[in-house]
C-alpha cells in the first residue's frame, strides 16, 4: 500500500493489501444479485453540480481517494464468484468515480471476462478515447454505461461543473463506439426538473439515430435524487417518484422505447449472498490502518483481514488497535463506532 497526495491535500491510495470486502467505495460490493459492482478506482475529474457522492477536485468531505492494483482487485472479485456459487450473471465497473482514470482499466476488464460473463462500466464519457475504446473492445468489454445529460455544450460544461468538458467529445465517441465496436452503449442521463426536461428527449432522439441498445436497453433515465452528503442543484428540486414515471411514460409514448426499469429485463435477479462476516451490535477488535474515505472516517481490517470496517466518529488516524461495536453491516458494508 503506497501513499501520496491529490486534490486539496487528500491521501491517495494505492490499494493492494486491504480486503476488498466491506467499503462502499472501493472493492467489491454483492448487494444480494447475481451482479457484482466491482469498484476499482474513487477518482474524478468532474464536479458535477448534482453528484450525490461530493466526487471531484472540489469535494468538502472526502479525506482520502483510492485506487486498487488491478490484480490485487480480481483475486478478490474471484472470490466473490466463488463465495457465490457461481451465480453471477454480470460485473459492472462503478464506484464513486470515474472508472476509465483506473491506471489498469483494460486488464481489470480483460481479467474480470476471465470468468464473468458480461462486463459493463459506467462513465461520463470525457475521460475516454478511441483507442481506449478500442482496448476495451478487445478485452472483452460488453457494455457502456454513458451518463450524458444534455448535447447542449454550455449546459453540459454547467452540469459537469469543469470548463473543459465537451459534450461534443463524448457524442463523437459515443457514435464511435456503436459504429467501429460491439460494446453497447446505454445512455442514462439524469432528469432534473425544469433544467433538462428537452434535453433528455432530445438524448432519447439522438440514441434512437445512432443505434444505440443493441443487445441491451440503450437507455436507463435516471431520477434526480437529494443525498444528505451530495450536491444539490440550485434552483431545482427532487421529483416524486409518480412525477419521474409520469414524465418518463410521456417521453415512452413519444419515441416509441420502453424507458420504465421495471419492463426491462436484464436477466437479474436474486442470488446468494456472501456470508457476513459481522452481526449488527457485535463489539469487534479492529487494526486502525489508515484515514478514511470521508472526514471523520478511519478504515480498519479485523484481525483475520477478511474485510475492513469504516470507523466513524474518528479523528486520530495513528494505526493501532481499536475495538468497536458494528453498527451496520447492510450488503456486506461494515461500519463501526470504537468503544474507547
Amino acid at each position: 500500500m503506497k501513499t501520496t497526495r491529490v486534490w486539496g491535500g487528500r491521501t491517495l491510495v494505492y490499494v493492494d493489501d486491504l480486503p476488498l470486502f466491506g467499503h462502499i467505495a472501493f472493492g467489491v460490493l454483492d448487494r444480494g444479485t447475481n451482479v457484482l459492482q466491482v469498484r476499482a478506482t474513487t477518482l474524478c475529474p468532474y464536479n458535477c453540480v448534482y453528484c450525490s457522492v461530493d466526487a471531484g477536485p472540489y469535494s468538502r468531505r472526502r479525506l482520502s481517494e483510492f485506487v486498487v492494483d488491478a490484480d490485487w482487485l480480481l483475486d478478490w472479485a474471484r472470490l466473490a464468484y466463488r463465495l457465490k456459487n457461481g451465480e453471477v450473471v454480470e460485473a459492472l465497473l462503478d464506484g464513486v468515480g470515474e472508472p476509465p482514470t483506473h491506471p489498469d482499466i483494460v486488464r481489470v476488464v480483460e481479467g474480470l471476462k476471465e470468468f464473468v460473463p458480461r462486463v459493463a462500466m459506467e462513465t461520463r464519457g470525457f475521460t475516454l478515447t478511441r483507442q481506449l475504446v478500442d482496448r476495451l473492445w478487445d478485452a472483452g468489454l460488453d457494455r457502456l454505461n454513458v451518463s450524458v445529460d444534455t448535447l447542449d455544450p454550455v449546459k453540459a460544461r454547467w452540469l459537469t461543473g469543469v470548463p473543459w468538458y465537451r459534450v461534443e467529445k463524448v457524442v463523437e465517441l459515443v457514435e464511435y463506439t456503436v459504429r467501429e465496436t460491439g460494446i453497447d452503449v446505454m445512455l442514462t442521463p439524469v432528469w432534473i426538473p425544469g433544467v433538462n426536461d428537452e434535453d433528455v428527449a432530445a438524448i432519447i432522439e439522438w440514441g434512437l439515430r445512432i443505434g444505440v441498445g443493441k443487445r441491451f436497453p440503450g437507455f436507463g433515465v435516471q431520477k434526480y435524487e437529494v443525498h444528505k452528503y451530495g450536491r444539490k442543484v440550485p434552483g431545482a428540486r427532487e421529483p416524486s417518484w409518480r412525477e419521474f414515471y409520469d414524465y418518463i411514460h410521456a417521453l415512452e409514448e413519444r419515441f416509441g422505447v420502453v424507458l420504465d426499469y421495471r419492463k426491462i429485463d436484464m436477466g437479474f435477479r436474486r442470488a446468494p449472498r456472501i456470508p457476513l462476516v459481522y452481526r449488527r451490535g457485535e463489539v469487534v477488535d479492529l487494526h486502525l490502518r489508515l484515514p478514511g474515505w470521508l472526514r471523520g472516517e478511519a478504515i480498519a481490517v479485523d484481525p483475520e483481514e477478511r474485510v475492513v470496517v469504516t470507523l466513524v466518529g474518528v479523528e486520530d488516524y495513528t494505526p493501532r488497535r481499536v475495538r468497536a461495536r458494528v453498527v451496520e453491516n447492510q450488503d456486506g458494508i461494515y461500519i463501526a463506532k470504537p468503544l474507547d
